[in-house]
């Protein structure tokens, strides 16, 4: 398990480089990629299904990442972007692909539903978050307008 956590630090460490992020928040992005690993790995390991621990995770990498952004007085997306990295469904696609091509199309339609169900998944707990986040901070915007008055 310390492995996988390792190397989804270095996987999104590299993704960072590559998508030119620099010192701290880089360190931090990274951070985000083994916690968003370590969270779905411990749930899987506690017999939650595949989509709710991705769902999860994706909740729980995503507060992560806005807490980061807030305290670094940088964008969102440049901690989620690294953060999301180890749970995007590269395997899925790589076997849809290759069930296609080897003219399995039953197993490539069943592997390709989980692929854009797991990638859905994903992305609804990103915006889930960030709605939410949105909201309490336009409240709070709001409630200090009206005590001004």
């Amino acid at each position: 398990m310390v492995t996988q956590i390792a190397s989804a630090f270095l996987a999104s460490f590299g993704f960072g480089i590559i998508f030119n992020i620099k010192g701290k928040h880089l360190i931090f992005a990274s951070i985000g990629g083994a916690l968003s690993w370590y969270s779905y790995l411990y749930l899987k390991e506690n017999n939650v299904s595949d989509i709710l621990s991705l769902f999860i995770s994706s909740i729980f990498f995503s507060i992560y990442s806005e807490i980061c952004a807030r305290r670094l007085k940088t964008p969102v997306t440049t901690i989620v972007v690294c953060a999301l990295i180890p749970l995007v469904p590269g395997s899925g696609m790589y076997y849809t692909m290759y069930e296609t091509i080897s003219g399995n199309i039953n197993n490539a339609v069943e592997l390709g539903v989980n692929t854009l169900a797991s990638a859905g998944t994903l992305a609804l707990g990103v915006i889930f978050v960030s709605t939410i986040t949105k909201q309490v901070t336009n409240f709070k915007k709001v409630k200090e307008k009206l005590l001004e008055k």
